[in-house]
């Protein structure tokens, strides 16, 4: 055979055109090198659990766990509602990347361990490991925080807390359903809100009945209950003296599957990795946790510690966004600078950093208050009772525009998915809306200021304890006492005033703990009003350098 003659004007192959002016990954990395964080895990007194943060920092900006958050949220859970034979199974599929993040986080403590911990500081510890964790992939931190909040709320029924808190607490994951008394340790979840109700759970119309061997049994079914292959589900159903919080294994102590009907899973905006479904329960067995009739009131207590993990879930989503901005900004090049030198881009990035050290100062003052409420600090619970819905209300509220323009300094390369920047705006509005949603929390807060006067003196102290420091939060401080006396359209005007709340308080953090820059610049333009309506906006006058020298990694 002849060998084949190229054609005459035949060319070479093309190579490729160099790829410059492109940042690096942002990968092997300490995603707890940031001296907001630090500072206020050292303040708010865990400075003992700093190495152990450090070393789940550079294990989660590692490559590999970069990974593992990609594939869990590509590789969705799938229902399998029956096996090859018929029998009805109710359990969901997980990629296993979704396990190994479960394992790190749970074997890390992340789950129920900081209850099992008698250390000061114990739960600052947890929730600053909580948000450099969750920094690398938000969804499967649901599930470790239903099992955090069960533990208080499962103490109002001390034979089932003696039973299962210590595996609660454990720190061995083990996925699969089985009885949960043989296994090494356990996940929690939680099913309230109903279809007809939603956020009114006294509209619920599932149904308890109380069984000659003191256990109930539950019929009806629930609207959003998420991670349902989690062993244990405190649950919200009507016993003859109203509305009454129950405990449902998805295993019975025989050994025998309890009827948890998955009719199917969610198909949700984010949050992809986390499995959220709508369970049915049949004559389902289950065990009255605290009194009956009283099932919202036993049932808070799990509500409140959820509330601190959305808390500081937007407080790390909103890290994590500013420090891939940062990042991008201080590699990428334009018209003959790098675009954290040009003046405007230094701008939105100091705002951006602004917002969340006020975050992650708030979240962190949250959980120090949550530590100490532990440990029976009075003064610290009130203040825990306010703040946290207050700090719910806000720092959720302010994390999907703040992730929207931290993903718009990337540019195009922010709106494409490899940058991992979608991920992370599909998931900004996750924590405003569970566990209350604005409107929730903002009458919360009414509630709170009427019926428990002693929270509103705690923030009255913690704010006020920066009285002097600056003028422009001296002055908002006063118009704030002023909106909180006023009652008439007290409803109608909760977000102005709960908005007006959060942002006072953050501002007294700052005054007090951040450095001069920082405080100065959000008493201008958050407090004082020296600001536009959109991020990179601040004053001329503000300390950009100051600003941008607390950026993350």
């Amino acid at each position: 055979m002849s060998a084949i003659t190229p054609a005459p004007h035949s060319r070479p192959t093309a190579t490729t055109h160099e790829v410059t002016n492109q940042p690096p990954p942002l990968s092997g990395h300490d995603v707890a090198d940031d001296p907001v964080l630090i500072e206020g895990v050292r303040r708010e007194g865990a400075p003992w659990y700093l190495d152990d943060l450090h070393r789940l920092g550079r294990r989660a900006g590692s490559e590999e766990v970069q990974r593992w958050a990609d594939e869990a949220n590509r590789h969705e859970p799938r229902l399998r509602t029956h096996d090859r034979y018929g029998h009805r199974v109710d359990e969901v599929e997980f990629h296993p990347s979704y396990h190994a993040l479960m394992d790190v986080a749970i074997s890390e403590g992340l789950g129920g361990a900081a209850w099992a911990d008698a250390r000061r500081g114990a739960h600052v510890a947890r929730a600053a490991g909580f948000m450099v964790w969750s920094s690398a992939e938000a969804g499967h931190g649901c599930p470790v925080s239903m099992t955090y909040a069960a533990v208080p709320a499962l103490r109002h029924a001390p034979d089932l807390a003696k039973l299962y808190e210590p595996l609660l607490t454990s720190r061995v994951y083990e996925s699969g359903l089985r009885t949960p008394a043989d296994k090494p340790g356990l996940l929690a979840g939680m099913g309230m809100t109903e279809k007809q109700g939603g956020t009114d759970v006294r509209a619920n119309t599932t149904a308890a009945a109380q069984q000659t061997d003191g256990t109930w049994r539950l019929r009806g079914h629930k609207w959003f209950t998420s991670a349902p292959m989690n062993d244990l589900f405190l649950v919200l159903a009507q016993a003859p003296a109203g509305l009454s919080c129950f405990l449902v294994p998805r295993v019975l102590p025989d050994g025998s599957r309890n009827t948890f009907r998955i009719q199917r899973l969610k198909d949700k905006l984010g949050n992809r990795s986390n499995a959220s479904s709508e369970p049915e329960f049949d004559d389902t067995v289950a065990w009255l946790v605290g009194d009956e009739g009283r099932g919202v009131r036993t049932i808070i207590d799990m509500v409140t510690m959820t509330r601190l993990d959305c808390v500081l879930g937007s407080a790390a989503g909103t890290r994590a966004a500013l420090a891939q901005a940062a990042h991008h900004v201080r590699h990428r090049s334009v018209f003959g600078a790098k675009l954290i030198d040009q003046p405007l881009m230094r701008n939105v990035v100091a705002d951006l950093a602004l917002e969340s050290e006020a975050a992650t100062t708030l979240a962190l003052r949250l959980a120090g208050a949550a530590d100490r409420a532990q440990h029976g600090d009075t003064q610290e619970r009130a203040f825990l009772r306010l703040a946290t819905a207050v700090g719910k209300y806000w720092v959720c509220k302010r994390q999907p525009a703040a992730v929207a323009e931290a993903l718009e300094c990337l540019g195009g390369n922010g709106y494409d998915e490899e940058s991992g920047m979608p991920r992370l705006y599909r998931e900004a509005p996750l924590n405003g809306i569970w566990e209350g949603s604005g409107n929730v929390n903002a009458l919360d807060m009414l509630r709170a200021l009427d019926r428990e006067p002693d929270s509103l003196q705690a923030l009255r102290e913690e704010i006020e304890a920066a009285a002097g420091g600056d003028r422009r939060l001296d002055s908002a401080w006063r118009e704030l006492q002023g909106e909180l006396a006023l009652t008439e359209d007290a409803p109608l005007r909760a977000r102005r005033v709960i908005e007006r709340a959060a942002l006072v308080l953050q501002g007294s953090l700052l005054v007090r703990h951040a450095p001069a820059a920082v405080a100065d610049a959000f008493c201008a333009s958050r407090l004082a009003g020296d600001r536009g309506l959109a991020f990179g906006t601040l004053p001329a006058g503000a300390d950009f350098t100051g600003l941008l020298a607390r950026l993350p990694v």
